[in-house]
C-alpha cells in the first residue's frame, strides 16, 4: 500500500436503521489510514446525532436539502481531499480486508480509474447481489446486466466469477475511483438525480481511454432497494428516463438515434408487458419517462465528443433481451466471452 490517501464516503437520507447495524462494521473491518466520512442529504431521523455521538473520528457533511444520489454525492465530494475515493452505500456490509484490494487494484494501473468488489446479497448470502453483482456490463441497446445477475435472474456464488476482469461499469453500492479522473470527466450527471449516475459515469470515463475493473478478493453484501424497492414505480420511471439520458448523451448520434428509434419500440412492450402483469403504475411510469426524455432533449447538451471517443471493448455486441427471453441465456458464463470483453 502506498501512502496515497483513502476517504470512505457514504452518502445518507434518513438511513439511521442501516447506520445502525453498518456503519460500525464499516469502522471495526477498514483500515487506520482511510478517513471515513458522511454526506447527508438534509436527514431528520436523528442520523448527525447518532454518529457524532459514537463516532467522533466520521466527518460530517451536511446538505441543506436533499439533492439526491448524483447531485448529493458531486456537492458533498468537493469537500473530501483524498486522492482515492471510495463511495459506499448506507445498506452495505463490508467484510475484513474488503478495502486493499480495492486500492491495490487502482493502483496497479494508471489506466484503471474505478473498481467495484464482488457484490453478495446480504439477505441470501450464496446469491450474487441484483446492483453489480461480479461487475458490470451492457449491450449495443443500452441494457445492463451483471456478471452474476441478468435482468431478475441473480445466480449462486460457487466461485465461478473470481477473476478480476475489465468491466462497463461499476456499482453506485461501492466503488472506488480516482479523484483525478471523476474531475477530469465532470463528475455524476445531476440530472440523473439517482439511478444509473454510476453507469453514465462509467461510460463518460471510458470514452477518456481510462478502464472499469472489478476486483472480486474484495467482497461486499448489499441490501439492496434501501432508497426504492425494485419493483417501485418511481424506480422503474428512474431507469427508463436515465437510461435514455445516458443513451442520448453518449452515442454518436447516428447510433444514438438508431437505438433510440428502436427502444421506443422495446419500452413500450415493456409497458404492455408490465400492463399485463396488472402493474398498470409501472406502465404509466414507463409513459412517463419517455414525455420527460422528450421534453428534455430539446434543451440537453449531448456529451459526446469524437475526440474524446476512445473504443469501448466491454460493450456486449449483441442483445441481451434476446439471449435472455428467446435463446434461455440465463446466466453470464452461457454468454460468449469474445463478444462482451472483445480484448481476449
Amino acid at each position: 500500500m502506498s501512502d496515497h490517501s483513502v476517504a470512505i464516503i457514504l452518502l445518507t437520507y434518513n438511513s439511521l436503521p442501516q447506520l445502525e447495524e453498518f456503519l460500525p462494521i464499516v469502522v471495526a473491518n477498514s483500515p487506520k489510514y482511510a478517513s471515513i466520512y458522511i454526506i447527508d442529504n438534509a436527514s431528520e431521523d436523528g442520523s448527525h446525532d447518532f454518529v457524532t455521538q459514537q463516532y467522533s473520528d466520521i466527518k460530517w457533511i451536511q446538505h441543506k436539502k436533499n439533492y439526491g444520489f448524483a447531485a448529493g454525492y458531486d456537492h458533498g465530494l468537493r469537500e473530501v481531499e483524498e486522492e482515492y475515493w471510495v463511495l459506499l452505500n448506507a445498506d452495505v456490509e463490508v467484510t475484513p480486508n474488503w478495502l486493499a484490494p480495492l486500492i491495490s487494484r487502482l493502483e496497479s494501473n494508471e489506466s484503471i480509474a474505478v473498481v467495484q468488489p464482488k457484490i453478495k446479497a446480504q439477505q441470501k448470502r450464496n446469491h450474487f447481489e441484483h446492483a453489480g453483482a461480479s461487475g458490470g456490463f451492457i449491450d449495443r441497446f443500452g441494457y445492463t446486466f451483471c456478471r452474476g445477475r441478468i435482468f431478475d435472474k441473480t445466480e449462486v456464488d460457487t466461485g465461478q466469477y473470481e477473476e478480476p476482469i475489465p468491466c462497463f461499469w461499476a456499482s453506485g453500492a461501492c466503488m472506488a475511483i480516482k479523484k483525478s479522473v471523476y474531475y477530469e470527466v465532470g463528475g455524476f450527471d445531476h440530472r440523473f438525480f439517482m439511478h444509473m449516475e454510476e453507469i453514465d459515469l462509467c461510460w463518460r470515463i471510458q470514452r477518456m481511454g481510462y478502464e472499469i475493473f472489478c476486483e472480486p478478493s474484495s467482497t461486499i453484501y448489499h441490501v439492496g432497494g434501501g432508497s426504492l424497492a425494485y419493483d417501485n414505480p418511481k424506480k422503474t420511471y428512474f431507469n427508463f428516463r436515465n437510461n435514455l439520458i445516458m443513451l442520448h448523451k453518449n452515442l454518436p448520434a447516428g447510433s444514438a438515434c438508431v437505438v433510440i428509434l428502436l427502444r421506443v419500440c422495446l419500452d413500450w412492450i415493456a409497458a404492455f408487458r408490465e400492463m399485463l402483469n396488472l402493474r398498470f403504475s409501472n406502465t404509466f411510469a414507463i409513459g412517463i419517462a419517455w414525455l420527460m426524455y422528450l421534453r428534455g432533449i430539446l434543451f440537453w447538451k449531448r456529451s459526446f465528443n469524437h475526440k474524446q471517443h476512445n473504443k469501448i471493448n466491454t460493450i456486449y455486441q449483441k442483445s441481451i433481451l434476446r439471449d435472455f427471453f428467446f435463446l434461455n441465456n440465463k446466466l453470464y458464463s452461457s454468454l460468449r466471452h469474445e463478444d462482451i470483453d472483445r480484448r481476449r
